[in-house]
């Protein structure tokens, strides 16, 4: 995993002293966690735990995760990383703190990811949206992705009511075929 340089973005591996930010921008807001499989963060010290558990995985040669800072202010406004693989493909997962939302902040980052996923090989990518999750699949929709079912399911394990999800996949031709 290599981190990342956009027009306003500077994609990089997140820190333990992220912690707070990630707390304050993002994890503890209930509208930005509305949609995601996780509730939102009580305290900085969830996040903590939480990050702890995902900085070792940065030694494992299939883990992309990324903070998002604005290269403006050094701000880490949100995350975007991979958050599992559907029959071998990456499946993409991201958030970003409200205040941020309707920049093309996220666009520009999920550009950015794809591509790089693209250069390594990959030629397929999956990301899943909830319907109602308006401005999510407009990021998705802007990056090329075409929709390839719409299902109802629960939104995690750890939020079980059921709701309808967008499944959007990339196609793409690797410089190998």
């Amino acid at each position: 995993m290599r981190e990342l340089r956009t027009e306003r973005l500077y994609l990089r591996f997140l820190r333990r002293e992220d912690v707070p930010a990630i707390f304050e921008n993002w994890a503890r807001d209930p509208a930005v966690t509305r949609f995601l499989t996780w509730n939102p963060h009580e305290s900085p010290e969830t996040t903590g735990r939480v990050m702890d558990k995902w900085l070792p995985d940065y030694e494992k040669p299939d883990t992309y995760r990324y903070g998002i800072e604005l290269t403006a202010d050094g701000e880490l406004i949100g995350m975007i990383d991979v958050v599992g693989y559907h029959h071998g493909n990456p499946v993409i997962g991201y958030c970003s703190g409200r205040r941020w939302w309707g920049n093309g902040y996220m666009t520009e980052a999920l550009h950015a990811v794809t591509e790089m996923l693209c250069s390594e090989g990959y030629d397929t990518i999956v990301i899943e949206a909830a319907s109602d999750n308006i401005g999510s699949n407009r990021v998705i929709q802007k990056n090329g992705f075409t929709l390839v079912q719409v299902y109802e399911a629960p939104l995690s394990d750890g939020k079980p009511e059921i709701i309808t999800k967008n499944s959007y996949r990339l196609y793409r031709r690797t410089a190998a075929t």
